[in-house]
């Protein structure tokens, strides 16, 4: 039932701008695995081969973190309604700072996100479709804003704060460069 791609079709394509969840995956060799669920209307297609994805200010910050150590990122979408369909993105990733270069120019394909401290960049080298038979239907009923009222109320100073008490490092203790990176 799995297909395997070696890059994203127009069809994919269009199913992806219609989700309003995704969940990313990473790890270490020797950490601990992350999957972390996003939403927020923060992800982009660049190319078949290519997306990127605004990360916002949470309670941690694993991702960067492993991404840093280990490029090799996971990003699965799911169909909640229609017709069903699971699919997976494997590629390598890079997180893009503030700081970088190409920050402005990647930040510049999403609407203003309060919060926002990285874009990661995803190199895809492989796209795989499966069934989806088993995922659930869901239906979609709005958004939560308590995260973006939580930053837009800590203002750039108080996220920075937050960052360095909450955000240095992984639960593994891999460090994820963000106040070096950001400030």
């Amino acid at each position: 039932m799995a297909h395997q791609h070696e890059a994203l079709t127009e069809r994919l394509i269009e199913f992806i701008a219609d989700q309003k969840i995704y969940f990313v995956g990473t790890a270490t060799a020797d950490s601990r695995v992350n999957v972390s669920p996003k939403g927020m209307d923060s992800f982009r297609i660049l190319n078949t081969n290519r997306a990127v994805w605004l990360n916002v200010t949470g309670s941690g910050n694993e991702t960067s973190a492993h991404v840093q150590q280990n490029p090799r990122m996971t990003i699965m979408f799911c169909a909640f309604d229609g017709a069903p369909l699971t699919l997976r993105l494997y590629g390598t990733a890079r997180v893009v700072h503030r700081n970088d270069e190409d920050w402005a120019q990647l930040l510049a394909h999403f609407g203003p996100l309060p919060g926002a401290r990285q874009i990661f960049d995803l190199s895809i080298d492989l796209v795989q479709t499966s069934c989806g038979m088993a995922v659930p239907y869901y239906a979609y009923t709005g958004e939560r804003e308590q995260l973006s009222d939580w930053a837009r109320k800590q203002g750039d100073d108080g996220l920075k704060k937050y960052w360095g008490a909450k955000n240095q490092t992984s639960i593994d203790g891999v460090p994820t460069n963000i106040l070096a990176k950001n400030l």
